[in-house]
This record gives C-alpha cells, structure tokens and sequence, in this order.
C-alpha cells in the first residue's frame, strides 16, 4: 500500500529504504522554477533519529500499518523485559536492544504503548514524565544554597540525572522521558 506524497499527514508511518519512519513534520515548496516538491523531517521507529528527506510532488512512498498497543512492563528475565498485553493478557518477551533507550525510565507496573508492525515490535511509547526514586546521591552540604546548583543522583533504573541539592535519597522526582532530565520532586 502506498501514499501520495502530496497526502502526507504528520504521524503517518512510511516503510522507506532507510527503515520505519514515522512522519514529524511536512512542508510542499512550489519554487518559481522547476517542479514542486515535498520537504519532510522523519522520526526513525528504532533508533529515534530525526532526518530530513525531500520527495518530489506526488511521488508514491510506501505507507505503513502500525498496530499500536497498550502494555504493562512486568518483569526483567536475563536480558529480555517481559511485558503484558492488558485486553488480551498475552505475555510478550523484548529485548532490551529493541527498547533503546526507553529501558532506564520503565520500572516494574508501568505502562508503555508497543508500536507493532507485522507482529515485530519497532519501538516504545513512554508517558512525557514518569516518576522513580532516588537510589543514591550524595547529601546536601547544609547552608549550601547556591542558586541552580546540582548534584548527579541515580535512580532505580540505573539512570543518572542532575538534581537539585535539597533531594535525598528515598525521594521520589519526575523525570522528562524525551530529555532525560529532572522536572520535580513528586
């Protein structure tokens, strides 16, 4: 099945050469001279790479169906995550090379939407913020008040980010899952 270059619609999955991609943002340019065209810049499922990629007007691409589904992240078995399908209760194994990067913001009982396209899973949807705890960091020096100042914390997932120095560990913080980065204490 394929699409019309001129109907791109942003969200869209295309399965180009290059991989699965999904469509972020589109722009059709008619210069004074030559013919019209299609600016777009394309998210790859896998890896989260954003590229650029210019197609002439009405040029067919291929159009993808990707089936998406919301799962509960149960449990780590070796280097699998083991998540569940929460209409069906199917049980599905992942590698954690296939999640990427998403792995240091899951922790057991999250949700997580599975993007799927012909039964493979090709990528994970996580929520913008979630929260974990502050597995270790080193205490606030007391009177060390210094505007902005931070401090590398681990979290559960093994993640590190730079808090402020008033978070200790125990503590509960929110974190981006698209920068990486401290939001708040929850």
């Amino acid at each position: 099945m394929s699409v019309s270059t001129n109907d791109l619609k942003n969200g869209m999955a295309l399965n180009l050469p290059e991989g699965l991609v999904t469509v972020v943002e589109f722009q059709h340019v008619k210069p004074g001279k030559g013919g019209a065209f299609v600016r777009t810049k394309l998210k790859n499922y896998r890896s989260g790479a954003v590229v650029e990629k210019t197609f002439r007007a009405d040029e067919k691409v291929p159009l993808a169906k990707i089936d998406k589904r919301a799962m509960q992240y149960l449990y780590r078995e070796g280097n699998a995550y083991v998540f569940m399908d929460t209409e069906s209760y199917d049980q599905v194994q992942i590698e954690a090379a296939d999640l990427g990067e998403s792995v240091k913001y899951l922790k057991e009982g999250d949700s997580a939407v599975l993007p799927t396209y012909q039964g493979q899973i090709v990528g994970v949807e996580l929520p913008a913020a979630v929260e974990l705890a502050v597995a270790e960091t080193e205490p606030g020096v007391q009177g060390d008040r210094v505007s902005g100042a931070r401090k590398s914390a681990t979290l559960e997932t093994g993640l590190v980010v730079q808090v402020p120095l008033f978070v200790e560990p125990g503590e509960r913080v929110k974190v981006d899952t698209r920068t990486g980065e401290y939001l708040a204490r929850a």
